[in-house]
């Protein structure tokens, strides 16, 4: 990833210098993969059981 790529990123996600203080790359690239998957609709949800049976 390239630094333009990354304050693009940071600018999407609304995030101002001062919170970069705080966050990594990592969390920041993290940040951005759950606001992209916000807009995904999956047809079968886990349930409990599921989790029991995993």
């Amino acid at each position: 990833m390239t630094t333009p790529l990354f304050l693009l990123r940071c600018v999407q996600l609304g995030l101002s210098m001062g919170d970069l203080d705080f966050l990594t790359i990592g969390l920041v690239n993290d940040m951005f993969t759950e606001r992209e998957n916000d807009d995904c609709h999956y047809d079968v949800m886990a349930d409990q059981r599921d989790f029991d049976a995993f």
